[in-house]
């Protein structure tokens, strides 16, 4: 696999994620939900380029000494190669050095891949949110962060 540069994402890079976000990100958000997530306040969105194309994008929301993921998307011809994991370990990077002690995040409960991803890096399921993702069912998990 080429080099995979995780960078913090610009107004720019939205515009190209904006061309390709439904047809090889999956219909998870549209373009304007993602702009104003980007503009919004205590949040914070990363890509990952692989030859200045974006191959994938995260994104959290501060909230005093917690962190939310808010989403983490690779594109589905660049999936099962690591850039979901590399941008999971940026952003619990960024959100220790925020002063962070917890993050949180849902996955869909069907979603085994991502939730084994996550249980390799420490998170514990913690609950579950009954028909979260229209029909399907979101588990609800935490990762207590240690202060450097």
């Amino acid at each position: 696999m080429e080099k995979i540069e995780i960078l913090d994402m610009t107004l720019d890079d939205l515009a190209q994620i904006e061309n390709c976000l439904i047809s090889d990100f999956d219909d998870f958000w549209s373009a304007s939900i993602l702009k104003s997530e980007l503009m919004g306040p205590n949040k914070v969105y990363i890509v990952a380029k692989q030859n200045e194309e974006i191959v994938g994008f995260a994104g959290f929301m501060r909230n005093l000494l917690e962190v939310e993921i808010m989403n983490i998307v690779v594109k589905k011809n660049c999936r099962r190669k690591g850039i979901g994991k590399l941008l999971l370990q940026k952003m619990i990077e960024k959100a220790k050095n925020d002063g962070a002690q917890e993050i949180f995040l849902e996955v869909n409960e069907n979603n085994k891949i991502a939730r084994q991803l996550y249980q390799n890096v420490g998170f514990a399921e913690v609950g579950k949110r009954k028909n979260y993702y229209k029909q399907e069912n979101a588990i609800l998990m935490v990762k207590k962060l240690l202060l450097a």
